[in-house]
């Protein structure tokens, strides 16, 4: 139901949303909650967790959901900011629109809709006008002054991970008012992305501010016979856990660290005062990784790890203050003999001043190469297991085991699972690599396996 522009006279369509409906709001929620299935009212009902998701399969509800959230929410902050939240500035005309205005209608709850400058509904309920804004993931900064109650975000793992994750705490900010502020997502998962990240992952699935709801295709009563049939049909059965049941797997062509094994690789590791520490480093502004190891033998041991830093400068001074004069070795992205993080001095001589030798090779190995390095470590041809992990280097543990390739063939590096691979990696292939020939020349392209 919406207002098209150049009506001048009066209608009945306008009468009718001038005047708020006088319907009591607790029946109108109440006929809402009875047409949901049980992971939709578990989602809807739920107006205490700080931030909600929904993990779920195709076709199983998740747009009628969040439409039933949205007007309980708009009811339990009448006269308050919400905001709604696609992918795309055209997925909220195709999908929300469409869907919004037929679940509107269905209820009988009056509203007007206003198309420009930026889409935006006004729900015409008892307590007062209650505005929801309409905007997009591509252009999260409009949300930036808006001082809201609640979000709700639907296909949020179809968003590049980089978007959402710089989103998301900003938008978080903007849920300063009202009486119940809240912040909901609703996607299929595609992969580690962003719902895992925020839900599942290691860091954040014991939260208390936050709870996942999984929904299958099988829990709507309303779809075609054979659509479930159809999906079989045309997925495998990897793909079928994640677009049936909602569950979270690799949707890429392979683990890229396939032979890590939590089971195996992740042990007890304690630091030795007198060994030299080894610290892997891969820069990225505002998102430093570091990882800290020792060499012992023909085995390297990873007892801590250095993640969200925000330039060298941070990571260089949380090294020191956790392991104050001990010998630190450096073994940067390469790179970083070239620009800097943060100054006009270069990463390298930034770690220098802090006394943290540079190891850096001139030039960075091949991807390939500084993969078969790690690889090797974590098991060779004779079955030997060189590589182990303290179980408090949670993130590393974590991009070990979720790092993919891409339809390319190459590491992804979308879904930010490379930096502290990448940082191993520098460790790995400069101190694992075959001892160099009596011209002083290294040996290329021989590793020890």
């Amino acid at each position: 139901m919406s207002l098209l522009t150049g009506i001048t006279e009066p209608t009945p369509l306008l009468s009718f949303l001038a005047s708020p409906s006088q319907q009591d709001t607790t029946d109108l929620l109440a006929r809402i909650r009875q047409d949901l299935h049980p992971g939709q009212l578990a989602f809807v009902e739920d107006q205490t967790t700080e931030i909600l998701g929904i993990s779920a399969g195709y076709g199983a509800g998740k747009t009628r959901a969040l439409a039933s959230k949205a007007v309980h929410l708009a009811a339990s902050n009448q006269g308050f900011i919400g905001i709604v939240m696609e992918p795309t500035g055209p997925l909220i005309r195709d999908i929300w629109q469409n869907d919004f205005d037929d679940f509107l209608e269905a209820y009988d709850i009056p509203y007007t809709f206003r198309a420009s400058p930026l889409p935006e509904y006004v729900l015409h309920l008892p307590g007062g006008d209650t505005k929801i804004l309409c905007r997009s993931f591509e252009n999260w900064q409009r949300c930036i002054g808006i001082n809201a109650a609640w979000c709700l975000c639907d296909e949020i793992d179809t968003v590049p991970p980089s978007t959402a994750n710089k989103a998301f705490p900003k938008i978080l900010g903007r849920l300063r008012a009202g009486n119940v502020r809240q912040f909901g997502a609703a996607s299929t998962p595609e992969g580690f992305r962003w719902m895992w990240q925020t839900f599942a992952s290691e860091e954040t699935k014991e939260r208390a501010d936050r709870k996942l709801i999984k929904m299958r295709t099988a829990d709507n009563p309303y779809l075609p016979p054979d659509f479930i049939e159809r999906l079989q049909a045309n997925y495998d059965p990897n793909l079928l856990q994640a677009y049936l049941n909602g569950e979270f797997v690799s949707l890429t062509t392979g683990q890229v660290y396939d032979r890590f094994n939590r089971e195996l690789h992740v042990q007890s590791v304690d630091w030795d005062p007198e060994e030299p520490i080894l610290l892997g480093i891969d820069f990225n502004v505002g998102n430093m990784s570091g990882v800290l190891a020792v060499r012992r033998g023909r085995e390297l041991h990873v007892f801590d790890e250095i993640t969200g830093a925000h330039d060298t400068d941070a990571l260089a001074q949380e090294a020191r203050r956790r392991y104050g004069k001990a010998r630190i070795l450096g073994y940067p992205d390469a790179s970083g003999a070239n620009r800097s993080t943060n100054s006009s001095r270069s990463d390298i001589a930034i770690l220098e001043s802090y006394d943290i030798s540079n190891m850096a090779p001139s030039a960075n190995p091949p991807v390939r190469d500084r993969i078969a390095a790690v690889q090797a470590l974590l098991e060779n041809g004779m079955a030997e297991r060189r590589l182990f992990v303290d179980k408090r280097c949670k993130k590393l543990i974590e991009c070990l085991e979720l790092q993919s390739y891409n339809d390319k063939g190459d590491p992804d590096k979308d879904a930010g699972y490379d930096h502290m691979n990448d940082a191993l990696g520098y460790i790995v292939h400069r101190c694992f690599e075959v001892g160099r020939g009596h011209s002083g020349k290294a040996v290329r392209n021989l590793r020890l396996y």
